[in-house]
C-alpha cells in the first residue's frame, strides 16, 4: 500500500508539472487512484504496477454492481489511463494495462422539459397590465411558439419578424438563417407588444433590437434566465429548469403530438439529425409514463 501511495504522489507531481493541473483535479486522480490501490490490496496485490488487464476489468465490474454512474467510471478509466501512460512512459511497465479497455457509455443526458400545463401556468405569469409584464409574456409566447435559442430571442431584431407571414428570421449558430412559423397566439402577442408596450420601452429613440429593456437597451441572456426562474418560482413550478427549459418543451410537445422529426430538426435549426433525436427518447419517456398511470395493466 505505501508503495502504491508513493508511486502515485510521482504521478501528480507529474502531471501538475506538465499540466499544471487545478488542485481539485489532482485530488480526483489520487482519490480515484488510492480506491483503486485499496481494492487491489485487499485482493493481495501488492501495487499499481503489477496490475493486469483483468484486475481492472474485475474492479469496474465491481463498479458497475455498485451501481456507480457511467460517468463516474468514465472518470476513473481516464485516471487510470494516465497513470498507466505515465508508468509505461517512465519505463516503470512494459505493457499498459488499460490499453485495450473500453470507456463505458455515458449516452445523451436527457434534456430538461415541463408538462404543457407547467407551461401555461409559466406563459400566464407575467402582469400583462404593465409594460414590463408584456414584454415578458410576449417573450414567453414566441419562445415556446418557435423553439428558439434564448440567445436568438434576446438578439432578434425587429426587421426579423413578418406578423404578415407569421414567420420570424433566425440567424442561429454558425451565422445559418432559418425561417420559423410563429403561430397566431405568438403573432398576437407581438401584435399588441408592438403597439401597447415597445413604444414606451423605446421612449422615441431609434433601436432595432424587437424586446428592449428599461434602460432602452437589449436584454442580456442571463436577464431573461433570471425572469423565467422568477416566474416559475412565482407560479409554484418546481420542476428543474434551464435557459433552454421552453426550446426542449416546444420540440418535445410537437412530437407528443404527432411531428416529424425532421421537421422538428428544421425548426430547432440543428445541423444534425442525432441532435435532435434526443427529444425521441423524452417522448418515449413520457408515453410510457402515460401508459404505466392510465392502463389497466401498466
Amino acid at each position: 500500500m505505501h508503495e502504491s501511495a508513493a508511486q502515485i504522489e510521482r504521478f501528480l507531481d507529474a502531471l501538475w508539472m506538465e499540466r499544471g493541473l487545478s488542485d481539485n483535479t489532482l485530488a480526483a486522480y489520487r482519490n480515484d487512484l488510492t480506491q483503486f490501490s485499496h481494492w487491489l490490496a485487499q485482493h493481495d496485490i501488492s501495487h499499481l504496477l503489477v496490475v493486469e488487464r483483468d484486475h481492472l476489468t474485475d474492479y469496474l465490474a465491481l463498479r458497475s454492481e455498485q451501481q456507480r454512474s457511467p460517468r463516474s467510471s468514465a472518470r476513473l478509466l481516464s485516471s487510470l489511463r494516465r497513470f498507466y501512460t505515465w508508468a509505461r512512459r517512465e519505463r516503470l511497465i512494459a505493457e499498459d494495462p488499460t490499453r485495450l479497455l473500453a470507456a463505458p457509455k455515458l449516452g445523451r443526458p436527457l434534456p430538461d422539459s415541463l408538462s404543457e400545463s407547467d407551461v401555461e401556468k409559466l406563459l400566464a405569469a407575467p402582469d400583462t397590465r404593465t409594460v414590463l409584464g408584456l414584454r415578458d409574456r410576449t417573450m414567453l409566447e414566441l419562445l415556446y411558439a418557435t423553439g428558439l435559442r434564448v440567445s436568438e430571442l434576446v438578439n432578434l431584431q425587429d426587421h426579423q419578424i413578418n406578423l404578415r407571414q407569421g414567420v420570424v428570421r433566425v440567424i442561429g449558430k454558425g451565422q445559418k438563417e432559418r425561417l420559423v412559423p410563429m403561430g397566431e397566439v405568438a403573432v398576437d402577442w407581438l401584435r399588441r407588444f408592438l403597439n401597447e408596450a415597445r413604444p414606451d420601452l423605446a421612449a422615441g429613440q431609434a433601436n432595432s433590437v424587437l424586446f428592449l429593456t428599461q434602460r432602452k437597451a437589449g436584454m442580456t441572456r442571463q436577464a431573461f434566465w433570471y425572469l423565467i426562474k422568477r416566474y416559475a418560482r412565482q407560479v409554484g413550478i418546481r420542476a428543474a429548469l434551464s435557459p433552454h427549459t421552453l426550446r426542449h418543451a416546444f420540440a418535445t410537445h410537437l412530437l407528443n403530438h404527432g411531428a416529424d422529426l425532421r421537421a422538428v430538426q428544421m425548426l430547432l435549426g440543428h445541423s444534425n439529425i442525432s441532435t435532435t433525436q434526443i427529444y425521441t427518447h423524452v417522448a418515449r419517456a413520457r408515453l410510457q409514463a402515460l401508459h404505466a398511470q392510465h392502463h389497466p395493466r401498466g
